[in-house]
């Protein structure tokens, strides 16, 4: 997911988006440490994209949007 994309989404979608990103890293993580994944950047890529959501929803707190 692009800057751009999270940029459109609204704050409920944003608190939706982290919940399941982040539902979705703990089940990346599990896999992991039963069978090796076969990208295991996978996981990387979550923990990225769950702190870009955070960052965008704590500009928009400090905004006031």
């Amino acid at each position: 997911m692009k800057n751009s994309e999270i940029r459109e989404l609204s704050k409920n979608d944003l608190f939706d988006k982290i919940d399941d990103t982040k539902a979705l890293l703990s089940k990346l993580k599990l896999n992991h440490a039963i069978t090796p994944l076969e990208n295991p950047n996978k996981i990387k890529e979550t923990r990225r994209l769950i702190a870009r959501l955070i960052t965008e929803l704590h500009k928009r707190n400090l905004t006031g949007e």
